[in-house]
């Protein structure tokens, strides 16, 4: 959105919805990523047509937080992807080459000749990135497109957001630098009993690990973590972590079949998150589960195994609860094969209105589905027959989100946002 100081109401100018970063030239361009469709994009100041500026190369997953370069028509921004090709890249609005600057754990920042970082020279400028918990800056010639020198240390500790390759700091058009130490809150899997009290932990503190999910038999949980600025999967059980998933394509939100055979989960390709399933023993490749033009989100898995409740994202209803019929769908013949499924069921809509519904849950005995939804002006947990027909009943008074049934289906679990 744009808004202007003087007066007036913001002005709407492109869905932008992941917040990865923007950047605004002196000639009334801004250059953005539009959110889950993995390239930049670009759209006048004043509100007009969108139209694609980037091109996702091969073993990338998407284009993130741009910055024009002096003049208007070079720019900076961030690839992830695998190994060799995350890191921070060049490009430029009249043309569709673009150069690898370097490997980053961060998205860079450009200063200007002059005084910068240290002692400096008016040949070039300088970059700024993230590497390895440090700040670090490398002359840089933008008409080259290449960097020269050895790497000079700004901080020595940074706060890096490894999920959104993204560092703590900015650089100003004089040059200057400001930062925050130190790290952004590491993650620790930790048990609970009902009192609150800790019990133990599983795994070592991560920064980037999130949407846990415990298998049955509750030895392992499988988690999204970021390794060389990709998502993956990774399963952690009491004597070790293993990396479950490969793809340069980001996966996320992974749901365990009741038997605990076989892992279901998004995976983001093509500007798309489909639904991908692998055996939990990593014996096989994944399968392309399902393919559509919306985004799809795998919450549970009904515990006689025969539906998988997913949500989507409707351009006409917004995010609705979907059924698919699971019985008939093991994995065969090659795992990007999207129809190489025993029968092909149909999904279905479990739960389509014009609010928001989202985070579905099986009930123990698989009758029921706890889900969320804003449809009284604040997020509640809601409980509605499933396969229905049937009322809902509002469980929640003061708010709720990703409600969890109790293993013997007499109590619900909800995280809740409380004021500071």
């Amino acid at each position: 959105k744009r808004l202007d100081l003087s007066a007036g109401a913001p002005q709407t100018l492109a869905p932008a919805s992941a917040g990865l970063g923007g950047t605004w030239s002196a000639d009334g361009v801004i250059l953005f990523a539009p959110g889950n469709v993995g390239r930049l994009s670009r759209v006048p100041a004043g509100g007009g047509d969108i139209v694609p500026v980037t091109t996702r190369g091969a073993g990338q997953a998407g284009h993130r937080f741009p910055q024009f370069l002096p003049g208007g028509r070079q720019f900076l921004y961030y690839a992830t992807g695998t190994a060799e090709t995350a890191g921070i890249y060049l490009g430029a609005l009249d043309a569709t080459a673009v150069t690898r600057v370097t490997a980053a754990d961060t998205a860079g920042a450009y200063a200007p000749p002059g005084p910068g970082p240290a002692d400096a020279s008016r040949d070039g400028g300088w970059l700024l990135f993230g590497r390895q918990g440090t700040l670090v800056a490398r002359r840089f010639d933008p008409a080259r497109g290449a960097l020269s020198g050895d790497p000079v240390t700004v901080a020595d500790a940074l706060a890096i957001d490894a999920n959104r390759s993204v560092g703590a700091f900015s650089v100003s058009a004089t040059g200057l630098v400001t930062y925050r130490a130190g790290d952004v809150g590491r993650n620790q899997l930790t048990w609970f009993d009902r009192a609150g009290q800790a019990l133990g932990t599983l795994g070592t503190p991560d920064a980037t690990q999130v949407d846990p999910a415990l298998s049955p038999d509750g030895r392992q949980v499988a988690v999204a973590r970021v390794a060389q600025g990709n998502s993956d999967l990774w399963l952690i059980d009491a004597a070790r972590t293993t990396r479950f998933t490969f793809d340069p394509a980001g996966d996320h939100y992974p749901v365990w079949s009741p038997d605990g055979s076989r892992l279901v989960f998004s995976r983001f390709r093509a500007g798309i998150l489909d639904l991908y399933q692998k055996p939990a023993n990593g014996a096989g490749a994944e399968a392309l589960l399902l393919a559509s033009p919306e985004h799809k989100t795998a919450w549970s898995w009904s515990p006689d195994g025969r539906s998988l409740l997913y949500t989507i994202v409707s351009p006409k209803t917004g995010i609705d609860l979907w059924g698919l019929p699971m019985a008939l769908r093991e994995p065969q013949g090659h795992p990007e094969q999207g129809r190489g499924m025993a029968g092909d069921p149909k999904p279905w809509s479990f739960l389509n209105s014009t609010f928001s519904e989202r985070t579905g849950a099986f009930s123990p005995d698989g009758h029921w589905v706890a889900y969320q939804s804003d449809e009284s002006g604040r997020v509640e947990i809601y409980v509605r027959p499933f396969p229905g027909p049937g009322g809902q009943w509002q469980i929640s008074t003061a708010g709720g989100k990703a409600p969890r049934w109790r293993p013997d289906g007499t109590a619900l679990y909800t995280s809740l946002l409380t004021a500071a």
